[in-house]
């Protein structure tokens, strides 16, 4: 890296830290509010800052890696339906959840489980979250940024220790959150936000200017085989005749349309309407009418991503697939042998690129796996790799053999990554922080807690977080799987916590123990079908199960055991005037959405 790609990154991060520390030193954290302002910025956030820093909480490491990663693999352009379906999902929230929250004028919630159910369903809630904030999603994105910068670093000459990097990412994050809370992190966000999707658009435009720059007898196809095309094509030519099969979302095998139509709409309203870490931001806007115009923001932006994070990724497939190959030498010379000596025992793991590339030869290699299991017997096959692909190396590709250096471009780009890195630790600490201090310390600890008390807490939990995060972050280096791991485990906790919301929203007359019920149940079903019943299902498709079974058992209990209607009064004096202006723009949002899947179906 060049002195001024250093200069250019080190004053990112510098101007980072400055602005949220400087926009965030007026709160009084003394004053009969300063728990509010601390944690939800005295709830004056601009709409402006809500949708940028709902952006840069959610994009991260491995949201960057791991979406650029599967656009160069199988997923193709379908994986881009966590984006295009949140910005839906963003909308919904704006309108149908939104104004209840604001109303009850809850800071976590959790808090709103107490409103309509019992306390006892709010403290269930608070610590299922903190197991998934703390035990997964802190140490989650601390591993994956950590290991981001080590691997991207090292293509520079620079050598980082992972625990180094977890470490330093760490503190980093915990610095300007603690010292200044929901404001730091708001005005934090707008700055890396802002870059998250510009070093993005400056990574696509390098792919696609590259692209169109290299002989087509270099390229590779999306299925693996070589490019066909004729040399004086465009670019986009060259990248829709290259990439046609990827470019589809209902066709896709490994994103199936039955997931779009339901399983991928769970998480996704967990994640953008009950998720502490998310929805902080949104309760801590000045107004309904911001907040709806913040969450339409992010709508918007959502259907951005995609083409600078998931298209740029396919690209890097045409451009180095040699380069994410994993192994070296002739992949089919040990299948050669192996074939040519009938006592061999081994069987062949093949790409599924290379299968689809090499269609007789892969078909030839199963017969003869099939052949060696059926005269040996399964367990005692000997299985070894054909040629595979990294496919995640497909984002630090990009950046090392594209980005130019001693420009500050690279600076700018690897920055950008780092404060979306920052960002997401940032949100997961102060989430993690509010829930602790206002759900346990302040709800059954210390209920007489000043102001300042409440803040001080909040401090020492960010700390305590940090530690814990950054210790066992490195222990998920010896984890080949942890972020599908992730992704599953979280269907134990916010499969449940839909249900009951949807349930206490429609069903304000049944027993005040629903929402027990519903937290209890779920895990119990989902694990049942995910460990045991049918451990090859898609977890989508086991969360949609679990999902409507937990309803079910909820309105049987409703019918048995019945109570006063439950009425959510207004408990602020917030304005709630319901934004028109933000209501045509989210129809916008919607439309488009859907022009995208019918464009790219």
């Amino acid at each position: 890296m060049g002195i001024i790609d250093i200069i250019v990154f080190v004053a990112f991060i510098a101007t980072v830290m400055f602005v949220g520390l400087y926009k965030s030193k007026g709160e009084d954290t003394h004053g009969d509010h300063g728990a509010e302002d601390y944690f939800l910025a005295g709830r004056g956030l601009s709409w402006w800052l809500i949708g940028f820093s709902l952006i840069a909480a959610n994009i991260s490491a491995e949201q960057f890696v791991g979406m650029s990663g599967q656009g160069a693999g199988l997923y193709g352009l379908s994986v881009s339906s966590w984006e295009w379906i949140a910005a839906i999902t963003l909308v919904v929230v704006a309108f149908a959840l939104l104004p209840y929250f604001l109303r009850s004028g809850i800071t976590t919630i959790p808090e709103f489980l107490e409103v309509r159910y019992n306390h006892q369903a709010r403290l269930l809630m608070t610590l299922s979250m903190m197991l998934i904030l703390i035990g997964v999603s802190l140490i989650g994105v601390i591993y994956a940024g950590a290991l981001t910068l080590k691997e991207l670093m090292s293509s520079y000459d620079v050598t980082l220790s992972l625990t180094g990097c977890c470490w330093a990412l760490g503190m980093m994050a915990a610095i300007y959150v603690g010292v200044g809370g929901l404001k730091a992190c708001a005005w934090a966000d707008l700055i890396q936000g802002s870059a998250l999707i510009i070093g993005g658009g400056v990574i696509a435009y390098f792919a696609f200017d590259t692209l169109g720059s290299t002989p087509v007898g270099e390229l590779v196809s999306a299925t693996g085989a070589a490019a066909t095309l004729d040399q004086g094509a465009g670019v986009l030519a060259k990248f829709n005749a290259l990439n046609e099969s990827n470019m589809h979302m209902g066709s896709n095998p490994t994103m199936p349309w039955p997931i779009l139509v339901l399983g991928i709409w769970i998480p996704n309203f967990y994640y953008w309407g009950l998720n502490q870490y998310i929805t902080q931001r949104i309760l801590g806007s000045a107004s309904l009418a911001e907040g709806q115009k913040g969450l339409v923001l992010a709508g918007f932006l959502k259907l951005i991503i995609p083409f600078v994070i998931v298209i740029p990724g396919i690209i890097a497939f045409n451009l180095y697939s040699a380069d994410m190959e994993t192994g070296a030498g002739d992949h089919l010379a040990a299948y050669e042998l192996a074939a040519a000596d009938a006592e061999s025992i081994s069987v062949f793991k093949m790409d599924p690129r290379w299968e689809v590339a090499n269609v007789e030869k892969a078909a030839e290699i199963t017969a003869f796996n099939a052949a060696v299991i059926a005269r040996v017997g399964e367990d005692t096959v000997d299985t070894v790799e054909l040629k595979q692909y990294k496919y995640d190396s497909a984002l630090g590709l990009l950046i090392t053999k594209l980005i130019p250096q001693n420009k500050g471009i690279l600076g700018f780009v690897i920055a950008a990554l780092l404060g979306a890195i920052v960002s997401s630790l940032a949100a997961v600490l102060n989430a993690a922080s509010t829930l602790l201090t206002m759900d346990v310390y302040q709800r059954y600890i210390n209920p007489k807690a000043a102001q300042f008390k409440l803040v001080t807490m909040g401090r020492i939990f960010i700390g305590v977080f940090v530690l814990i995060g950054c210790f066992a972050a490195p222990m998920l280096a010896d984890n080949k799987s942890v972020f599908e791991y992730i992704q599953k485990f979280q269907g134990f906790v916010s499969t449940g916590i839909l249900a009951v919301f949807i349930y206490g929203l429609f069903n304000r007359t049944s027993g005040p123990w629903a929402g027990v019920i519903g937290l209890i149940a779920n895990p119990i079903i989902y694990g049942a079908l995910t460990l045991w019943l049918f451990p090859d299902m898609h977890f989508l498709y086991a969360m949609s199960w679990s999902l409507l079974a937990v309803l079910i058992i909820m309105v049987i209990y409703g019918l048995i055991f019945k109570q006063e209607k439950v009425v959510f009064k207004t408990n602020t004096t917030m304005d709630l005037t319901s934004s028109k202006g933000a209501l045509r723009w989210g129809l916008v949002v919607c439309a488009l959405t859907v022009a995208l899947y019918v464009i790219f179906w």
